[in-house]
C-alpha cells in the first residue's frame, strides 16, 4: 500500500472524487503542512497555516501515481494561488504531499508534463508531507452524507470510474 497527500481546494469534493477509482483502498480529509498543532476547522478557516488535504492509501498494482496525478490535474486550477472554484484562503492551495522520496521523480515528471502544457510554471506545492492531521468526523465522506453540499468539482467528473 501507497501513501500520498494532495491538496486541491476544498477537501469534500477532491476526497469525493479520488474514492471512485479503482485501488484507491482508503481516503481521509485532514490538514497538513501548517504549524505542527492540532488545528480544528475553525482554525484552519482563520488562515492556521494548514491546508485542505486528503489522504489516500492506494494499491500501486491497481493505480499508479502518475494516473492518480493526472486524474487531480482534471480537477484543479494549476495556475491558482490560494483559490479553487468559490473558495478562497491559504487553506485552499493546492499542493502535493509525499510521504516516500521515491515518489518524487515520478511527481516531477508529472509537474514538468503539466507546467509544458500550461506554458507556464505551475502553482501547486510539491512538497514531502510535514505533519497531516485528520479532520473532524463530520468532514470525513461529506458529499456522501451531504449529497446536495457545495463543490468547486463538476457532478460530472464524481463519475468517471466507479466502483463496482
Amino acid at each position: 500500500m501507497k501513501e500520498i497527500c494532495l491538496a486541491g481546494g476544498c477537501f469534500w469534493g477532491m476526497q469525493r472524487f479520488i474514492d471512485q477509482f479503482d485501488g484507491v483502498m482508503k481516503t481521509e480529509t485532514g490538514y497538513a503542512n501548517g504549524p505542527d498543532s492540532a488545528p480544528s476547522y475553525q482554525d484552519v478557516c482563520h488562515d492556521s497555516g494548514h491546508a485542505e488535504t486528503v489522504r489516500i492509501c492506494y494499491d500501486e498494482n491497481v493505480i499508479s501515481l502518475k494516473t492518480l496525478l493526472d486524474r487531480y490535474f482534471l480537477v484543479i486550477d494549476p495556475l491558482s494561488v490560494n483559490r479553487q472554484g468559490h473558495d478562497t484562503g491559504i487553506q485552499y492551495r493546492t499542493g502535493v504531499y509525499y510521504t516516500d522520496e521515491a515518489d518524487l521523480p515520478v511527481i516531477r515528471a508529472r509537474f514538468a508534463e503539466e507546467e509544458k502544457k500550461l506554458g507556464q510554471p505551475l502553482a501547486v506545492e510539491c512538497l514531502p508531507l510535514e505533519n497531516f492531521f485528520t479532520a473532524e468526523e463530520y468532514h470525513q465522506k461529506y458529499l456522501v452524507k451531504n449529497p446536495g453540499g457545495y463543490c468547486h468539482i463538476p457532478e460530472s467528473f464524481m463519475h468517471l470510474e466507479e466502483k463496482a
